[in-house]
Protein backbone atom coordinates (compact mmCIF):
# COMPACT_ATOMS: atom_id res chain seq x y z
CA UNK A 1 0.00 0.00 0.00
CA UNK A 2 1.73 3.18 -1.28
CA UNK A 3 0.45 6.67 -1.50
CA UNK A 4 0.14 8.73 -4.85
CA UNK A 5 4.30 9.62 -4.02
CA UNK A 6 5.18 5.92 -3.51
CA UNK A 7 5.67 5.99 0.25
CA UNK A 8 3.93 4.67 3.49
CA UNK A 9 3.35 7.55 5.79
CA UNK A 10 4.62 4.71 9.20
CA UNK A 11 2.79 6.88 11.30
CA UNK A 12 -0.63 6.92 9.12
CA UNK A 13 -0.29 3.05 9.00
CA UNK A 14 -0.13 2.30 12.39
CA UNK A 15 -3.19 4.32 13.34
CA UNK A 16 -4.88 2.63 10.45
CA UNK A 17 -4.16 -0.49 12.14
CA UNK A 18 -5.40 0.66 15.83
CA UNK A 19 -8.30 2.58 14.19
CA UNK A 20 -9.58 -0.67 12.23
CA UNK A 21 -9.05 -2.93 15.36
CA UNK A 22 -11.11 -0.53 17.39
CA UNK A 23 -14.19 -0.39 15.08
CA UNK A 24 -13.89 -4.38 14.92
CA UNK A 25 -13.91 -4.71 18.61
CA UNK A 26 -17.31 -5.04 19.37
CA UNK A 27 -20.28 -5.27 16.95
CA UNK A 28 -22.96 -5.15 19.92
CA UNK A 29 -23.88 -1.87 20.28
CA UNK A 30 -24.27 -0.40 16.63
CA UNK A 31 -24.66 3.66 17.28
CA UNK A 32 -21.65 3.52 19.69
CA UNK A 33 -19.91 1.37 16.16
CA UNK A 34 -20.93 4.47 13.86
CA UNK A 35 -19.32 7.09 16.41
CA UNK A 36 -16.45 5.17 16.53
CA UNK A 37 -15.96 5.11 13.02
CA UNK A 38 -16.35 8.82 12.67
CA UNK A 39 -14.61 9.72 14.80
CA UNK A 40 -11.55 7.26 13.94
CA UNK A 41 -11.91 8.75 10.46
CA UNK A 42 -11.26 12.52 11.78
CA UNK A 43 -8.28 11.46 13.44
CA UNK A 44 -6.84 9.74 10.76
CA UNK A 45 -6.84 12.41 7.80
CA UNK A 46 -7.90 15.79 10.74
CA UNK A 47 -10.84 17.39 9.76
CA UNK A 48 -12.83 19.81 11.46
CA UNK A 49 -16.03 18.26 11.06
CA UNK A 50 -17.35 14.84 9.63
CA UNK A 51 -20.54 13.05 8.83
CA UNK A 52 -21.33 9.29 8.45
CA UNK A 53 -24.14 8.49 6.14
CA UNK A 54 -26.38 5.55 5.85
CA UNK A 55 -27.46 4.93 2.48
CA UNK A 56 -31.41 3.80 2.78
CA UNK A 57 -32.44 0.80 -0.02
CA UNK A 58 -35.90 1.69 0.21
CA UNK A 59 -35.83 5.68 0.23
CA UNK A 60 -32.93 5.71 -2.29
CA UNK A 61 -31.69 8.33 0.09
CA UNK A 62 -28.70 8.90 2.54
CA UNK A 63 -29.22 9.89 6.16
CA UNK A 64 -26.58 11.72 8.65
CA UNK A 65 -26.38 8.85 10.96
CA UNK A 66 -23.41 10.45 13.14
CA UNK A 67 -22.00 13.60 13.15
CA UNK A 68 -19.38 15.58 14.46
CA UNK A 69 -18.41 19.05 15.09
CA UNK A 70 -19.70 22.41 15.99
CA UNK A 71 -23.40 21.75 14.08
CA UNK A 72 -23.40 18.04 14.55
CA UNK A 73 -27.11 18.22 16.51
CA UNK A 74 -28.95 20.14 13.44
CA UNK A 75 -27.28 17.40 10.88
CA UNK A 76 -28.07 14.09 12.67
CA UNK A 77 -30.79 12.37 11.22
CA UNK A 78 -31.24 14.72 8.35
CA UNK A 79 -32.21 12.55 5.29
CA UNK A 80 -31.22 13.98 1.71
CA UNK A 81 -32.23 13.22 -2.15
CA UNK A 82 -29.78 11.21 -4.00
CA UNK A 83 -29.01 13.79 -6.53
CA UNK A 84 -28.39 16.29 -3.57
CA UNK A 85 -24.67 17.33 -3.07
CA UNK A 86 -21.11 15.74 -2.92
CA UNK A 87 -22.47 13.00 -1.09
CA UNK A 88 -24.79 12.16 -3.03
CA UNK A 89 -22.86 12.32 -6.04
CA UNK A 90 -20.53 9.85 -4.29
CA UNK A 91 -23.18 7.47 -3.61
CA UNK A 92 -24.36 7.31 -6.89
CA UNK A 93 -21.37 7.59 -8.81
CA UNK A 94 -19.04 5.28 -5.86
CA UNK A 95 -16.40 7.06 -6.37
CA UNK A 96 -14.23 8.89 -4.15
CA UNK A 97 -14.25 12.99 -4.19
CA UNK A 98 -11.98 15.76 -3.02
CA UNK A 99 -13.52 19.33 -3.47
CA UNK A 100 -11.03 22.16 -2.03
CA UNK A 101 -13.32 24.90 -3.09
CA UNK A 102 -16.81 23.90 -3.04
CA UNK A 103 -18.44 27.22 -3.54
CA UNK A 104 -17.22 26.68 -7.27
CA UNK A 105 -18.21 23.26 -7.57
CA UNK A 106 -21.31 21.88 -9.62
CA UNK A 107 -22.11 19.16 -7.47
CA UNK A 108 -21.93 20.48 -4.10
CA UNK A 109 -25.45 21.78 -2.46
CA UNK A 110 -25.31 24.47 -0.37
CA UNK A 111 -28.59 23.20 1.49
CA UNK A 112 -27.21 21.82 4.35
CA UNK A 113 -24.42 24.19 4.79
CA UNK A 114 -26.82 26.89 4.74
CA UNK A 115 -29.21 25.33 7.17
CA UNK A 116 -26.66 24.53 10.08
CA UNK A 117 -25.00 27.56 8.99
CA UNK A 118 -21.40 25.79 8.93
CA UNK A 119 -19.08 27.12 5.78
CA UNK A 120 -17.83 23.94 4.31
CA UNK A 121 -14.50 25.24 2.68
CA UNK A 122 -13.00 21.36 1.78
CA UNK A 123 -14.77 18.49 1.32
CA UNK A 124 -13.39 15.02 1.33
CA UNK A 125 -16.27 12.12 0.73
CA UNK A 126 -15.69 8.20 0.51
CA UNK A 127 -18.14 5.66 0.20
CA UNK A 128 -18.68 2.37 1.92
CA UNK A 129 -19.22 -0.60 0.12
CA UNK A 130 -19.70 -4.07 0.51
CA UNK A 131 -18.78 -6.05 -2.83
CA UNK A 132 -20.09 -3.35 -4.90
CA UNK A 133 -22.86 -2.69 -2.70
CA UNK A 134 -23.64 0.82 -1.33
CA UNK A 135 -23.49 0.94 2.47
CA UNK A 136 -22.84 4.86 2.86
CA UNK A 137 -20.30 8.11 2.62
CA UNK A 138 -17.96 9.13 5.05
CA UNK A 139 -17.55 13.36 4.34
CA UNK A 140 -15.25 15.02 6.19
CA UNK A 141 -15.30 19.12 6.43
CA UNK A 142 -12.41 21.13 6.42
CA UNK A 143 -9.10 19.81 6.91
CA UNK A 144 -7.44 20.85 10.01
CA UNK A 145 -5.08 24.00 9.64
CA UNK A 146 -6.97 25.27 6.86
CA UNK A 147 -5.45 24.14 3.84
CA UNK A 148 -7.52 21.69 1.08
CA UNK A 149 -7.34 17.70 1.23
CA UNK A 150 -4.37 16.28 -0.26
CA UNK A 151 -4.80 12.72 -2.70
CA UNK A 152 -2.77 11.15 0.26
CA UNK A 153 -6.14 11.79 2.82
CA UNK A 154 -8.45 10.10 0.10
CA UNK A 155 -5.85 7.09 -0.20
CA UNK A 156 -6.10 6.29 3.31
CA UNK A 157 -9.68 7.39 4.13
CA UNK A 158 -10.69 4.77 1.07
CA UNK A 159 -8.42 2.36 3.05
CA UNK A 160 -10.32 2.70 6.38
CA UNK A 161 -13.91 3.00 5.00
CA UNK A 162 -13.48 -0.61 3.32
CA UNK A 163 -13.00 -1.72 6.87
CA UNK A 164 -15.45 0.49 8.16
CA UNK A 165 -18.44 -1.10 5.56
CA UNK A 166 -17.25 -4.54 6.79
CA UNK A 167 -18.04 -3.49 10.68
CA UNK A 168 -21.22 -1.94 10.02
CA UNK A 169 -22.70 -4.93 7.99
CA UNK A 170 -21.02 -7.16 10.48
CA UNK A 171 -23.22 -5.27 13.11
CA UNK A 172 -26.13 -5.56 11.36
CA UNK A 173 -25.87 -9.21 10.34
CA UNK A 174 -25.06 -9.12 14.69
CA UNK A 175 -28.02 -7.69 15.46
CA UNK A 176 -30.49 -9.48 12.93
CA UNK A 177 -29.47 -12.63 14.20
CA UNK A 178 -30.02 -11.53 17.92
CA UNK A 179 -33.49 -10.13 16.62
CA UNK A 180 -34.15 -13.23 15.34
CA UNK A 181 -33.32 -15.32 18.72
CA UNK A 182 -35.28 -12.67 20.46
CA UNK A 183 -37.98 -12.63 18.30
CA UNK A 184 -38.00 -16.73 18.59
CA UNK A 185 -37.51 -17.02 22.37
CA UNK A 186 -40.58 -14.35 23.07
CA UNK A 187 -42.68 -16.80 20.71
CA UNK A 188 -41.73 -19.49 22.71
CA UNK A 189 -42.54 -17.70 26.41
CA UNK A 190 -46.01 -15.81 24.52
CA UNK A 191 -46.86 -19.29 23.48
CA UNK A 192 -46.76 -20.78 26.98
CA UNK A 193 -48.76 -17.63 28.11
CA UNK A 194 -46.06 -15.50 29.66
CA UNK A 195 -44.86 -12.17 29.18
CA UNK A 196 -41.92 -10.38 28.89
CA UNK A 197 -41.18 -8.10 31.71
CA UNK A 198 -39.10 -5.41 30.57
CA UNK A 199 -37.08 -2.29 32.62
CA UNK A 200 -34.13 -0.42 33.34
CA UNK A 201 -35.24 2.37 36.21
CA UNK A 202 -34.01 1.39 39.65
CA UNK A 203 -37.69 1.52 40.87
CA UNK A 204 -38.24 -1.41 38.40
CA UNK A 205 -35.89 -3.14 39.85
CA UNK A 206 -37.27 -2.52 43.58
CA UNK A 207 -40.36 -3.38 42.71
CA UNK A 208 -39.36 -6.83 40.91
CA UNK A 209 -36.86 -7.46 44.08
CA UNK A 210 -39.85 -7.04 46.39
CA UNK A 211 -42.15 -9.30 43.45
CA UNK A 212 -39.48 -12.01 43.88
CA UNK A 213 -39.18 -11.98 47.79
CA UNK A 214 -43.30 -12.16 48.43
CA UNK A 215 -43.79 -14.82 45.61
CA UNK A 216 -41.86 -17.11 48.68
CA UNK A 217 -45.14 -17.18 50.49
CA UNK A 218 -48.28 -18.09 50.11
CA UNK A 219 -50.17 -14.73 50.85
CA UNK A 220 -52.77 -12.81 49.24
CA UNK A 221 -51.35 -10.08 46.94
CA UNK A 222 -52.66 -6.93 46.22
CA UNK A 223 -51.10 -5.28 42.88
CA UNK A 224 -51.74 -1.57 42.59
CA UNK A 225 -50.97 1.06 39.74
CA UNK A 226 -52.94 2.97 37.02
CA UNK A 227 -54.16 0.96 34.09
CA UNK A 228 -51.44 -0.21 31.82
CA UNK A 229 -48.30 -0.47 33.76
CA UNK A 230 -47.79 -4.02 33.77
CA UNK A 231 -49.80 -5.41 36.67
CA UNK A 232 -50.67 -8.96 34.76
CA UNK A 233 -46.92 -8.65 34.17
CA UNK A 234 -46.31 -8.85 37.95
CA UNK A 235 -49.01 -11.37 39.09
CA UNK A 236 -47.32 -13.51 36.12
CA UNK A 237 -44.00 -13.01 38.11
CA UNK A 238 -45.33 -14.17 41.27
CA UNK A 239 -46.35 -17.20 39.83
CA UNK A 240 -43.58 -17.96 38.27
CA UNK A 241 -40.88 -17.50 40.86
CA UNK A 242 -43.36 -19.14 43.96
CA UNK A 243 -43.50 -23.15 44.67
CA UNK A 244 -46.38 -23.15 42.77
CA UNK A 245 -45.21 -22.39 39.51
CA UNK A 246 -45.49 -26.19 38.05
CA UNK A 247 -49.54 -25.70 38.69
CA UNK A 248 -51.94 -23.86 36.99
CA UNK A 249 -52.11 -19.95 36.49
CA UNK A 250 -55.73 -18.99 35.96
CA UNK A 251 -56.71 -15.33 34.95
CA UNK A 252 -59.83 -13.75 34.94
CA UNK A 253 -61.16 -10.14 34.38
CA UNK A 254 -63.79 -9.19 37.01
CA UNK A 255 -65.23 -6.24 34.88
CA UNK A 256 -65.42 -8.32 31.53
CA UNK A 257 -68.28 -10.64 32.59
CA UNK A 258 -72.13 -9.47 34.02
CA UNK A 259 -72.08 -10.68 37.53
CA UNK A 260 -74.96 -13.76 36.26
CA UNK A 261 -72.14 -15.18 34.57
CA UNK A 262 -69.22 -14.21 36.45
CA UNK A 263 -70.17 -15.83 39.37
CA UNK A 264 -70.69 -19.57 37.21
CA UNK A 265 -67.04 -18.15 35.57
CA UNK A 266 -64.87 -18.54 39.58
CA UNK A 267 -67.31 -20.68 41.40
CA UNK A 268 -68.83 -23.33 38.48
CA UNK A 269 -72.18 -24.20 38.31
CA UNK A 270 -74.03 -27.29 38.56
CA UNK A 271 -76.70 -28.83 35.57
CA UNK A 272 -80.05 -27.24 35.76
CA UNK A 273 -78.48 -24.23 37.82
CA UNK A 274 -79.84 -21.92 35.56
CA UNK A 275 -81.64 -22.00 32.13
CA UNK A 276 -78.34 -22.18 29.96
CA UNK A 277 -76.66 -24.52 32.44
CA UNK A 278 -77.27 -28.20 30.76
CA UNK A 279 -74.47 -29.63 32.11
CA UNK A 280 -71.43 -29.40 35.06
CA UNK A 281 -68.83 -26.38 34.61
CA UNK A 282 -66.08 -26.77 36.52
CA UNK A 283 -65.21 -22.78 37.77
CA UNK A 284 -61.61 -20.91 37.83
CA UNK A 285 -60.87 -21.63 41.40
CA UNK A 286 -61.04 -25.40 40.81
CA UNK A 287 -59.05 -25.17 37.54
CA UNK A 288 -56.50 -22.81 39.66
CA UNK A 289 -55.94 -25.63 42.71
CA UNK A 290 -52.45 -25.83 44.00
CA UNK A 291 -51.55 -22.91 41.83
CA UNK A 292 -52.72 -18.83 41.44
CA UNK A 293 -55.72 -17.23 40.09
CA UNK A 294 -55.07 -13.52 39.33
CA UNK A 295 -58.48 -11.38 39.71
CA UNK A 296 -57.72 -8.45 37.49
CA UNK A 297 -60.15 -5.37 37.66
CA UNK A 298 -61.22 -6.70 41.55
CA UNK A 299 -62.84 -3.52 42.02
CA UNK A 300 -65.41 -4.72 39.98
CA UNK A 301 -66.62 -7.51 41.92
CA UNK A 302 -69.93 -7.08 43.10
CA UNK A 303 -70.79 -6.85 46.80
CA UNK A 304 -72.56 -10.60 46.91
CA UNK A 305 -69.26 -11.82 45.10
CA UNK A 306 -67.29 -10.28 47.42
CA UNK A 307 -68.62 -12.43 50.45
CA UNK A 308 -67.91 -15.57 48.69
CA UNK A 309 -64.57 -14.77 47.57
CA UNK A 310 -63.81 -13.55 51.19
CA UNK A 311 -65.11 -16.88 52.26
CA UNK A 312 -62.46 -18.50 49.84
CA UNK A 313 -59.63 -16.27 51.36
CA UNK A 314 -60.49 -17.44 54.98
CA UNK A 315 -61.89 -21.21 54.31
CA UNK A 316 -60.14 -21.92 51.03
CA UNK A 317 -64.24 -23.32 50.24
CA UNK A 318 -67.15 -22.40 48.30
CA UNK A 319 -70.08 -24.16 46.45
CA UNK A 320 -70.28 -23.97 42.87
CA UNK A 321 -73.67 -22.13 41.05
CA UNK A 322 -76.66 -24.88 41.91
CA UNK A 323 -74.93 -26.67 44.60
CA UNK A 324 -74.74 -27.48 48.31
CA UNK A 325 -71.66 -29.11 47.81
CA UNK A 326 -68.92 -27.59 49.60
CA UNK A 327 -65.88 -27.84 47.67
CA UNK A 328 -61.56 -27.21 49.08
CA UNK A 329 -58.85 -25.88 46.87
CA UNK A 330 -55.30 -24.75 47.67
CA UNK A 331 -55.22 -21.61 45.70
CA UNK A 332 -53.20 -18.38 46.06
CA UNK A 333 -54.89 -15.23 45.12
CA UNK A 334 -53.95 -12.20 43.54
CA UNK A 335 -55.56 -9.21 43.03
CA UNK A 336 -55.29 -6.20 41.14
CA UNK A 337 -57.02 -2.74 40.59
CA UNK A 338 -56.01 0.70 39.44
CA UNK A 339 -58.83 1.98 41.69
CA UNK A 340 -58.46 3.46 45.26
CA UNK A 341 -60.06 0.88 47.40
CA UNK A 342 -59.86 2.58 50.56
CA UNK A 343 -62.03 5.02 49.14
CA UNK A 344 -64.48 2.47 48.05
CA UNK A 345 -63.96 0.70 51.15
CA UNK A 346 -65.31 4.54 53.24
CA UNK A 347 -68.38 5.00 50.36
CA UNK A 348 -68.82 1.06 51.35
CA UNK A 349 -68.57 0.29 47.65
CA UNK A 350 -66.33 -2.29 48.38
CA UNK A 351 -65.54 -4.72 51.62
CA UNK A 352 -63.73 -3.74 54.51
CA UNK A 353 -62.95 -7.45 55.55
CA UNK A 354 -62.13 -8.28 51.97
CA UNK A 355 -59.75 -5.53 51.35
CA UNK A 356 -57.74 -6.36 54.69
CA UNK A 357 -57.83 -9.63 53.41
CA UNK A 358 -56.66 -8.57 49.69
CA UNK A 359 -53.83 -6.28 51.13
CA UNK A 360 -51.62 -8.23 53.56
CA UNK A 361 -48.88 -7.71 50.80
CA UNK A 362 -49.64 -4.62 48.65
CA UNK A 363 -47.43 -3.84 45.34
CA UNK A 364 -47.61 -0.54 44.05
CA UNK A 365 -46.51 -0.45 40.78
CA UNK A 366 -45.44 3.00 38.92
CA UNK A 367 -46.70 5.19 36.23
CA UNK A 368 -44.31 5.29 32.98
CA UNK A 369 -43.99 9.01 33.81
CA UNK A 370 -42.03 8.08 37.10
CA UNK A 371 -39.48 5.89 35.28
CA UNK A 372 -38.70 7.19 32.41
CA UNK A 373 -35.79 5.20 32.03
CA UNK A 374 -37.89 2.54 31.04
CA UNK A 375 -39.09 4.40 27.94
CA UNK A 376 -36.31 3.72 25.76
CA UNK A 377 -35.79 -0.08 26.83
CA UNK A 378 -39.77 -0.57 26.21
CA UNK A 379 -39.56 1.70 23.28
CA UNK A 380 -37.37 -0.54 21.06
CA UNK A 381 -38.47 -3.73 22.54
CA UNK A 382 -41.91 -3.23 20.78
CA UNK A 383 -40.28 -1.59 17.49
CA UNK A 384 -38.37 -4.71 17.11
CA UNK A 385 -41.22 -6.73 17.89
CA UNK A 386 -43.49 -4.80 14.84
CA UNK A 387 -40.90 -4.33 12.75
CA UNK A 388 -40.14 -8.22 12.33
CA UNK A 389 -44.29 -9.10 12.47
CA UNK A 390 -45.15 -6.63 9.60
CA UNK A 391 -41.49 -7.44 7.87
CA UNK A 392 -40.80 -3.54 8.16
CA UNK A 393 -36.53 -2.68 8.01
CA UNK A 394 -37.39 0.22 10.88
CA UNK A 395 -33.73 0.53 12.76
CA UNK A 396 -34.65 2.86 15.95
CA UNK A 397 -35.11 6.48 16.64
CA UNK A 398 -34.23 9.15 15.70
CA UNK A 399 -33.25 11.88 18.81
CA UNK A 400 -36.23 14.13 18.59
CA UNK A 401 -38.62 10.71 18.68
CA UNK A 402 -36.73 10.12 21.90
CA UNK A 403 -37.22 12.91 23.18
CA UNK A 404 -40.61 13.31 22.28
CA UNK A 405 -41.36 9.79 24.18
CA UNK A 406 -39.13 11.01 27.08
CA UNK A 407 -41.45 14.02 27.38
CA UNK A 408 -44.91 12.91 27.22
CA UNK A 409 -46.72 11.93 30.29
CA UNK A 410 -47.78 8.95 28.88
CA UNK A 411 -51.67 8.62 30.60
CA UNK A 412 -51.99 5.21 28.67
CA UNK A 413 -48.56 4.34 30.38
CA UNK A 414 -46.95 0.89 29.00
CA UNK A 415 -49.94 0.13 26.75
CA UNK A 416 -50.46 3.70 25.09
CA UNK A 417 -46.66 3.41 24.51
CA UNK A 418 -46.84 -0.12 22.83
CA UNK A 419 -49.71 1.07 20.76
CA UNK A 420 -47.86 4.28 19.70
CA UNK A 421 -44.91 2.24 19.20
CA UNK A 422 -46.64 -0.13 16.49
CA UNK A 423 -48.66 2.55 14.74
CA UNK A 424 -44.88 4.66 14.04
CA UNK A 425 -43.89 1.27 12.50
CA UNK A 426 -46.70 0.63 10.45
CA UNK A 427 -46.59 4.44 9.19
CA UNK A 428 -43.13 5.27 9.09
CA UNK A 429 -41.41 5.35 5.53
CA UNK A 430 -37.90 5.50 7.06
CA UNK A 431 -35.88 3.47 8.59
CA UNK A 432 -36.33 5.62 11.59
CA UNK A 433 -38.74 6.46 13.39
CA UNK A 434 -39.47 10.21 13.72
CA UNK A 435 -41.44 12.19 16.59
CA UNK A 436 -44.23 12.76 13.70
CA UNK A 437 -44.64 9.40 13.36
CA UNK A 438 -45.37 8.88 16.77
CA UNK A 439 -48.13 10.78 16.71
CA UNK A 440 -48.25 11.88 20.28
CA UNK A 441 -49.98 14.44 21.98
CA UNK A 442 -53.15 15.89 22.02
CA UNK A 443 -54.56 18.81 18.91
CA UNK A 444 -55.10 21.22 21.91
CA UNK A 445 -51.05 20.97 22.70
CA UNK A 446 -50.32 21.69 19.08
CA UNK A 447 -52.46 24.93 18.80
CA UNK A 448 -50.23 27.77 18.12
CA UNK A 449 -50.64 30.91 20.46
CA UNK A 450 -51.55 33.81 19.58
CA UNK A 451 -52.15 35.97 22.72
CA UNK A 452 -50.94 39.33 23.11
CA UNK A 453 -49.16 39.60 19.28
CA UNK A 454 -50.39 42.38 16.44
CA UNK A 455 -51.17 41.01 13.61
CA UNK A 456 -47.73 40.80 11.55
CA UNK A 457 -46.39 38.90 14.99
CA UNK A 458 -49.11 36.39 14.62
CA UNK A 459 -49.33 36.17 10.99
CA UNK A 460 -44.91 35.13 11.54
CA UNK A 461 -46.09 32.87 14.84
CA UNK A 462 -48.25 31.09 11.78
CA UNK A 463 -45.78 30.65 9.37
CA UNK A 464 -43.22 29.51 11.43
CA UNK A 465 -45.65 26.47 13.12
CA UNK A 466 -46.72 25.70 9.90
CA UNK A 467 -43.43 24.84 8.12
CA UNK A 468 -41.96 23.49 11.03
CA UNK A 469 -44.40 21.16 10.69
CA UNK A 470 -43.89 20.66 7.03
CA UNK A 471 -40.67 19.84 7.85
CA UNK A 472 -40.60 17.55 10.64
CA UNK A 473 -43.15 16.14 8.49
CA UNK A 474 -40.85 15.34 5.51
CA UNK A 475 -37.31 14.99 7.89
CA UNK A 476 -36.51 18.48 7.41
CA UNK A 477 -35.59 17.50 3.86
CA UNK A 478 -35.79 21.72 2.02
CA UNK A 479 -37.01 20.24 -1.05
CA UNK A 480 -39.10 18.21 -0.87
CA UNK A 481 -41.07 20.41 1.86
CA UNK A 482 -40.76 23.02 -0.38
CA UNK A 483 -43.02 20.94 -3.35
CA UNK A 484 -45.12 19.97 -0.69
CA UNK A 485 -45.93 23.55 0.24
CA UNK A 486 -45.95 24.87 -3.75
CA UNK A 487 -43.45 27.30 -3.33
CA UNK A 488 -39.34 27.46 -4.13
CA UNK A 489 -37.26 25.72 -2.26
CA UNK A 490 -34.92 29.18 -2.04
CA UNK A 491 -37.70 31.20 -0.83
CA UNK A 492 -38.28 28.44 2.00
CA UNK A 493 -34.52 28.27 2.91
CA UNK A 494 -35.39 32.21 3.03
CA UNK A 495 -38.21 31.80 5.51
CA UNK A 496 -36.39 29.58 7.80
CA UNK A 497 -33.89 31.84 8.37
CA UNK A 498 -36.51 34.99 8.75
CA UNK A 499 -38.13 33.32 11.05
CA UNK A 500 -35.54 31.64 12.84
CA UNK A 501 -36.68 27.89 12.30
CA UNK A 502 -34.23 25.40 13.52
CA UNK A 503 -34.32 22.28 13.74
CA UNK A 504 -34.25 20.22 17.10
CA UNK A 505 -31.69 17.43 17.84
CA UNK A 506 -32.73 14.50 15.39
Amino acid sequence: MKTVDGTIDPGKFEMLIEVAGLINSDYSDGRSLLQKIIESSTRLVGAEAASLLLYDDNSEKLRFEIALGPKKQQLAGREIEADSGIAAWVAKNGQSLISNNPAEDARFSSEVADAVSFPARSILAVPMKIKGRLVGVIELINKVGGSGFLPEDQFWLEIFSNQAAIAIENARLLEKTSNELSYLSRKVEESSGWHTLIFASEVMAEKVELADRIAASDVSVLILGESGVGKELFAERLHRMSHRNSKPFVRVSCAALPESLLESELFGHVKGAFTDAIQDREGRFEAANGGTIFLDEIAELPLRLQAKLLRVLQQKTFEKVGSSQTIQVDVRIIAATNKDLAAMVERQEFRADLYYRLNVLPLVVPPLRERKEDIPVLANYFLKHYARETNKVVEGFTDSAMQSMLTYAWPGNVRELENAVERAVVMTRSRFISSADLMLGNKEANVVDFRGKNLKEAVNTFKSSFIRNALELHGWNQTQTAKELNIQRTYLSRLIKELNIVQTKE
